[in-house]
């Protein structure tokens, strides 16, 4: 959820806008993007509307990377947007196989409640076609570290010049999860995409919700 990024681009196969989207180059980069519906983790975090995003990375020649991303973002009470802060360090382990490790800050600055920011470590490893993701929680209100997680899968292969295919499937589970949807969630999304634009379908078991969604989305990275 890019860069050869894993974290970023297995969230951008669960969710229309990358938390964080980050660049596909070396040095300063920009990105912005726009989507029919905020989705994370197959939950809707615009309260099903449009959001709009953008964020500034940079990336070492050393795999050593530094970025921050906003977007709107209205889940719970007086909360406008959504403030990420992120680093982390990607690498080879052997050829083909590559390991993202890193740290990512999830902030709410506006929001009426103000114990809702909360981080998380992540290890996202790629070989081929598929990655293979774990999100462990460091902080948040109330809860000790590790005491959610969120293990994922992807499959994106270009079915044809410029048209890529993405497969997702996610697992979200731990006392946080539980406390706050009253199970484990599991997710799922499949998604087409070429030349900045997607097309996705996505859905979570939350709540027993049955719904299918699909979303429309846009985006572009900028040298800077």
């Amino acid at each position: 959820m890019k860069l050869t990024k894993i974290a970023t681009s297995i969230a951008l196969l669960a969710s229309t806008i990358s938390a964080p989207a980050m660049a596909q180059i070396e040095g300063l980069s920009a990105n912005v993007a726009a989507t029919s519906n905020y989705l994370w983790r197959g939950l809707e975090q615009s309260s099903g509307d449009a959001a709009i995003s953008g964020g500034i990375d940079y990336e070492a020649d050393s795999g050593l990377y530094l970025g921050t991303w906003a977007s709107n973002a209205s889940w719970d009470t007086d909360m406008s947007y959504e403030l990420d802060l992120y680093g982390g360090y990607v690498f080879e382990l052997s050829e083909g196989v590559d390991l993202d490790v890193g740290f990512i800050y999830f902030a709410y600055p506006d929001a009426l409640n103000d114990e809702l920011d909360f981080s998380e470590v992540y290890a996202h490893v790629s070989v081929g076609d598929f990655s293979f993701g774990i999100d462990v929680l460091v902080d948040a209100e109330g809860y000790d570290a590790g005491d959610s997680t969120y293990a994922s899968v992807s499959y994106a292969t270009e079915i044809s010049e410029g048209l890529e295919l993405a497969i997702n499937a996610g697992m979200y589970s731990g006392d946080l999860v539980e406390d706050g949807y009253g199970d484990d969630l599991i997710d799922v999304g499949i998604s087409l995409s070429k030349d900045g634009f997607s097309f996705g379908l996505y859905k979570s078991d939350y709540d027993g919700d049955d719904d299918v969604k699909a979303v429309v989305s846009y985006s572009m990275d900028i040298d800077l």
